[in-house]
């Protein structure tokens, strides 16, 4: 599925209106690999046999990071987003984990909130001479009630 994440994470990335020369600069972070899959937990929502979201988890030394979570344009607002992030909640508490961080795009960063992640810092990067601010989210799982469900469209 490397290809078909890769795919929906470019695409999603766009939606945004991004200048394609900002997009070409992060091809390489926004490509998703067989071994980057093989390395962390990833799992794919499919909608009549098609990819269509997915989100994957990092380990880093001392944090379980939330590190993608893309929905491709056309099934935003659907509640897809919303499943796939309750799931990925559920899997930190099956890990142990405790809080859960979020490198957020600055579009993404309501959506998290709604979803009861908090703001605890900022990333601060240029992209072709510009400055670029990514919050940096946290969810703490101790807190957050262990009774959330997932639907029927993650596969």
């Amino acid at each position: 599925h490397a290809q078909a994440l890769t795919d929906i994470t470019i695409t999603a990335k766009r939606h945004w209106n991004y200048p394609e020369k900002w997009i070409q600069i992060w091809l390489p972070s926004l490509t998703i690999s067989p071994q980057y899959i093989q390395e962390n937990e990833t799992w794919v929502a499919v909608v009549d046999e098609k990819p269509v979201a997915y989100y994957s988890l990092k380990q880093d030394d001392e944090s379980l990071w939330l590190d993608n979570l893309w929905v491709l344009p056309e099934f935003m607002g659907q509640g897809i987003g919303t499943q796939l992030f309750q799931h990925a909640l559920e899997r930190c508490r099956a890990r142990g984990v405790s809080i859960l961080k979020i490198e957020s795009d600055p579009n993404a960063q309501a959506f998290y909130e709604k979803l009861g992640a908090c703001k605890m810092d900022e990333h601060h990067s240029t992209v072709d001479g510009q400055l670029r601010t990514l919050p940096i989210m946290v969810v703490n799982l101790q807190e957050r009630s262990a009774t959330l469900q997932l639907g029927d469209t993650l596969k």
